[in-house]
């Protein structure tokens, strides 16, 4: 579905990527890691079309899709849940789930995975005049991925979805994604919490320094020794 070659990227003289190639199969979940400062974010956020100063090849569904503009890297199918949600907080919980449709036109298509996200999210359902920004750290992350969820994409890019939750949270971060394979979406997860994305992960990518020094199945990165050492504290 996605396949990344020699991706670089500069911000104005500073190379954040170095020649990055990756690649995600339909109905995968790949998982990047690494330390802060790695290039994780920077590096789906090339993708999804907010970074201009970038080379080499970023080809979805065999389209190159490299410097294409944001809302037409949506349209084609691919939605990205932000660190930290970047709702609109002001507005309500369900004006920010209808901004997740503005490119969609069947409204039946839309009621129907309304429905879909208030059964993964039920508190979602119960705060729909609320502001967004009144809503807690853990139903602020639930918006986030339900917002993107009414795109109907082909792949949710997910920019750490578990920064800053509880635990409990956490664990609910986990059964949403979870679900989500099991509805045979296709997942390109970064997450600083290396061991919750690699157990889910189908296969695995460590950055370090904006380069992939590592990959494999998320089970042999997960026993890896340098893995285990750096991220995961053994």
């Amino acid at each position: 579905m996605l396949n990344i070659s020699q991706l670089s990227v500069f911000y104005g003289k500073i190379q954040v990527l170095h020649q990055v190639s990756l690649r995600v199969k339909q109905g995968e979940i790949v998982t990047v890691i690494g330390s802060n400062g790695a290039g994780k974010s920077t590096f789906l956020n090339s993708i999804a079309g907010v970074n201009s100063n970038v080379s080499g090849s970023i080809e979805y569904k065999g389209m190159q899709i490299l410097k294409k503009l944001p809302e037409d890297i949506v349209k084609l199918g691919i939605s990205l849940v932000c660190q930290g949600g970047r709702l609109f907080r002001r507005l309500t919980v369900l004006e920010n789930l209808e901004l997740g449709t503005y490119l969609r036109s069947k409204s039946e298509d839309i009621k129907r995975d309304m429905a879909g996200v208030f059964e993964i999210f039920p508190p979602i359902e119960h705060r729909l005049k609320w502001p967004a920004g009144k809503l807690s750290g853990g139903e602020q992350q639930m918006l986030a991925i339900s917002r993107c969820l009414m795109a109907n994409p082909h792949l949710m890019m997910m920019d750490e979805p578990s920064f800053g939750l509880s635990p409990l949270m956490v664990k609910e971060v986990v059964r949403v994604i979870r679900k989500l394979r099991d509805q045979a979406k296709t997942i390109l997860l970064v997450e600083q919490n290396a061991r919750m994305a690699l157990s889910l992960a189908d296969r695995g990518y460590v950055f370090e320094v904006g380069k992939v020094v590592l990959e494999g199945t998320g089970n042999e990165l997960l026993a890896d020794g340098n893995v285990r050492k750096a991220y995961l504290g053994q």
